[in-house]
């Protein structure tokens, strides 16, 4: 570690608890200004969870409810709880790309040549990605009770964002990471896609994986989407979430343990 990158932890640990809420507040402000000034950085968060609900409802709803032995309505009330999980962390790429575009646009210059704390940076990002998040589930929940879903826990659904929350929240570290480390947002977006692809994909989010290979039905059996979906499932519309919860939560924890220093160093770090 350099001579100024020291320099800059040491200030950094001396700023209060109070200053660093009061910056981190300032730059949610911010970065929610700068969504006002260009809405369309919020048309995945509005058009995903719309787009997705109607494509899977309706082109294999009626196959895979067969499946499940009911029909459309039978895959309505399976696919809405797992989409709640793909949408927490689809969304968490968006922390990536705009911290990579904050580096490349000289915006992070200007934050590092303020006195605030440089925690306070990751921080806001992520506290409004999290916004955007509960924006997009709030928009798949009208639509998924539009096409029929039933919501038989109300406490249920509370505990299902909170968890997605949590979940997204420790993969929003591993896309910060990558904000940093790559040049650009594209290197960003392609990343995220080749780590989202099949841990969405090889899930319990869409289809259950009783028909799945047993080596791909290993590998769902482990992915921390899968217990999140699960995990959904169980709160909203009744069954086991014991264990489902209690796995999503720690990976939640290991994910967070891990990336969460690698990220804040490789923000300090960087030159």
């Amino acid at each position: 570690m350099t001579a100024v990158t020291t320099t800059v932890a040491e200030a950094d640990g001396r700023i209060p608890l109070r200053g660093h809420l009061r910056h981190t507040g300032a730059l949610v402000r911010r970065n929610l200004l700068w969504i006002r000034q260009d809405p369309e950085s919020m048309f995945d968060a509005l058009l995903m969870p719309i787009v997705f609900t109607l494509l899977f409802v309706y082109v294999f709803g009626g196959s895979i409810g067969q499946a499940l032995g009911g029909g459309q309505g039978k895959y309505v009330q399976y696919v809405i709880p797992g989409m709640i999980a793909m949408m927490s962390m689809t969304l968490s790429q968006g922390v990536g790309t705009g911290f990579s575009q904050d580096f490349n646009s000289g915006v992070m210059d200007r934050f590092r040549s303020l006195p605030i704390g440089r925690g306070s940076v990751l921080f806001a990002k992520i506290a409004v990605e999290l916004a955007r998040m509960l924006f997009a589930t709030a928009i798949l929940m009208v639509v998924a009770v539009l096409v029929g879903f039933h919501i038989h826990s109300w406490p249920g659904l509370l505990a299902t964002v909170g968890l997605s929350a949590l979940f997204a929240t420790s993969i929003m570290w591993v896309f910060l990471t990558l904000g940093v480390v790559l040049k650009n947002a594209q290197s960003v977006q392609a990343m995220g896609f080749l780590v989202l692809f099949p841990l969405q994909f090889g899930s319990s989010i869409f289809a259950p994986p009783r028909s799945m290979p047993g080596w791909l039905r290993q590998f769902t059996d482990y992915n921390p989407l899968s217990t999140l979906a699960d995990s959904a499932r169980g709160l909203m519309n009744g069954g086991p979430v014991a264990h489902p919860v209690w796995m999503t939560v720690g990976w939640s924890v290991a994910i967070t343990a891990v990336m969460a220093p690698v990220a804040i160093h490789k923000f300090r770090t960087k030159s």
